[in-house]
């Protein structure tokens, strides 16, 4: 049944009706969470607001879980699903990159959208720098796309790796889950001295 691109093509109109859809109310999501300010994002470098982490945490093993619980009762096709093919030096190079512009400019791609949305001027910085490397990035770089491909190592998974279910592995990180959320309180309240005082 799931996914409904296996068996159901939608029209381009409704792909980007379905695409705005999405976008609007994700970024409405990371606005109410707080996740539209820069100092509530960079918090997390400092480890006195842990909850950048606690919220990505949360989605990424809740889609864990959904997807395991889906493809066990049958109604997900798990080998429909897109998975990004395995380059460990592209995607440790990017991930540091990624990291160091975070820190630097105090946002990620959505959430500079989000803070241009309620009109933070930082927002439109990073966001235009952000355009600007894409832009560079394709422009001055034609061998780096030859060099992700020649060194990607396919399509990796953990089940696949480890012979163990994705379900166990649901069930691993919801446990890994929950001993990190209490790892997350002692640091936060170890390192609340660095909170910056209101006013």
């Amino acid at each position: 049944m799931f996914p409904l691109s296996s068996f159901h093509e939608f029209s381009p109109a409704a792909n980007l009706a379905i695409a705005v859809a999405l976008g609007f109310g994700f970024g409405f999501c990371l606005e109410r969470a707080g996740f539209g300010s820069a100092r509530k994002l960079t918090a997390v470098f400092y480890l006195y607001d842990m909850a950048v982490v606690k919220v990505m945490f949360s989605a990424i093993v809740t889609a864990m879980v959904g997807i395991a619980a889906l493809a066990a009762a049958g109604v997900l096709d798990m080998g429909e699903l897109y998975v990004e093919p395995t380059n460990v030096a592209a995607q440790g190079l990017g991930g540091l990159l990624f990291g160091a512009g975070f820190i630097v400019g105090g946002y990620c791609p959505g959430t500079s959208v989000a803070a241009m949305a309620t009109g933070k001027l930082d927002g439109y910085g990073f966001a235009l720098g952000m355009l600007a490397g894409v832009l560079g990035y394709a422009e001055l770089t034609p061998g780096v796309d030859a060099w992700i491909s020649d060194t990607a190592q396919g399509v990796l998974t953990l089940p696949a790796l480890t012979g163990i279910g994705a379900g166990w592995w649901a069930l691993g990180f919801v446990a890994f889950l929950a001993f990190a959320a209490w790892g997350m309180g002692r640091l936060e309240a170890a390192f609340a001295g660095l909170r910056p005082r209101a006013g």
